[in-house]
């Protein structure tokens, strides 16, 4: 013999039973509930477990946890329809809209229905009209069913062919609700009637669709194969959505797509080794660009530290400044986006600044000698950026804190938004204005 032990929980109190399930008996039947009679209690649960059972083999199912809802039969309930349209095929037959009664269960109730034509027509699409749902003393649902007639099946006589009609459909209503009963939120629904070629054609686009968008929303690719694929075709390939400014930046990106598909997969090695080698092709690429400005900063004729605050710092930048765009485009606070910016520009005052310094001055105490940078402009330079970086951050506690601006760091109202956006473009261009005034020696030092 084996004994269950099962345990009912109703909201903070715990009541713990016991039946006994014999061998050969396929069903057992627990009535020890009691329901108390009030409006707190709505349901609860029932959980199975074994007690004292020495039988390996015996096994607790998939189910070994029931709600018990209790039903409120103290009110009439509230009637309304479950979803406010339906979609059901032409053959189908009967539709079978269902109609439920919430918050309430007490006594008979009725409501009455009232169909009203749109596209399709009583009598020769659906069998409408009017009439009444009665709900008996504890029922919580019922099944309106509507006739729908097979238009398409039927022949056209005067061209002999058979008919190809479009979507139709009808609204049904309820009204007059009786023993105290009231009607709820969702008193009109909409049935649309389609031919089974459209039904199928619509669950076929529905479950395209929805395979698109898992695929769109894939960040990792798998193979190298994919990657080099991505990057060698406008927008990843998916060309019946591109605009003209994604071809336009796929030829402006071409080269650099296809150097940076050779980073490894993410797939692989648990992402780490992709890791590694983006983070080669970034030191890389900076390496680069740094001498390449550097080399059109000498054939115009520019002093280093305005190559060094233009084409150095827009080169190094501009990464950070797409990141800054996505993350503020595509999460819901601003946190990511100006994080971004917070967190970059101090790697690349901390790390960037610190970790070749340190290098640089272990290998020349190595040698004997004393390493120093001489700092010209800096001070000025950096004593401009600071105070720019104040109004910068104070403009933006502004915008958190007033409702002309929006009550947020970024977005908000369409003026504000483009005037804070402009000023902040101005603080830059100024910057670099004056830095460079410095440097030309127009501005002393400080």
């Amino acid at each position: 013999m084996e004994q269950l032990k099962q345990a009912v929980i109703i909201l903070p109190t715990r009541v713990v039973s016991s039946l006994i399930h014999k061998r050969q008996q396929n069903r057992s039947r627990l009535k020890s509930l009691m329901i108390i009679n009030g409006n707190l209690m709505r349901y609860f649960f029932v959980r199975l477990s074994f007690v004292d059972v020495d039988d390996s083999e015996i096994v607790l199912g998939k189910k070994s946890v029931c709600q018990v809802t209790i039903v409120n039969d103290d009110e009439p309930g509230v009637i309304e329809f479950v979803k406010p349209s339906f979609l059901v095929k032409e053959t189908t037959g009967n539709a079978l809209i269902p109609i439920q009664r919430t918050n309430g269960a007490d006594g008979k109730v009725s409501v009455v229905w009232k169909t009203e034509d749109m596209g399709a027509t009583h009598g020769s699409d659906y069998d409408g009209g009017e009439g009444v749902i009665v709900f008996d003393h504890g029922e919580i649902q019922k099944m309106l069913e509507i006739a729908i007639y097979d238009d398409q099946s039927k022949p056209n006589t005067e061209l002999n062919i058979k008919t190809m009609e479009k979507d139709e459909n009808f609204k049904i209503e309820l009204i007059d609700p009786t023993g105290g009963a009231k009607l709820g939120r969702i008193r009109k629904t909409v049935v649309t009637i389609v031919n089974d070629e459209e039904y199928s054609g619509i669950v076929s686009r529905l479950v395209n669709m929805t395979n698109e968008n898992l695929e769109a929303l894939t960040v990792e690719t798998h193979t190298w194969q994919e990657q080099f694929h991505n990057a060698m075709n406008v927008n990843g390939g998916d060309v019946e959505n591109s605009t003209s400014v994604d071809y336009v930046m796929h030829f402006l990106t071409f080269g650099w797509k296809v150097i940076f598909a050779i980073v490894p997969p993410v797939s692989m090695a648990g992402g780490w080794l992709a890791f590694f080698v983006a983070l080669s092709f970034i030191g890389i690429l900076t390496l680069i660009i740094g001498d390449l400005a550097s080399i059109f900063g000498c054939l115009i004729g520019l002093d280093d530290e305005i190559t060094a605050i233009t084409f150095v710092a827009l080169g190094t930048s501009l990464p950070d400044l797409f990141a800054s765009k996505t993350a503020a485009t595509q999460e819901k606070t601003a946190d990511n986006s100006i994080g971004n910016v917070t967190g970059s520009n101090s790697v690349n005052v901390f790390l960037g600044l610190g970790l070749p310094w340190v290098i640089a001055s272990i290998y020349w105490a190595s040698k004997g000698k004393s390493f120093e940078v001489p700092a010209k402009s800096l001070s000025f330079s950096v004593t401009i950026y600071a105070i720019l970086g104040v109004v910068c951050l104070v403009t933006v506690i502004l915008r958190r804190l007033l409702g002309p601006l929006g009550k947020g760091e970024l977005g908000g109202p369409k003026v504000p938004k483009m005037v804070t956006g402009c000023f902040f473009i101005f603080l830059w261009v100024l910057y670099l204005l004056l830095a460079s005034l410095n440097v030309k020696g127009i501005i002393p030092n400080l």
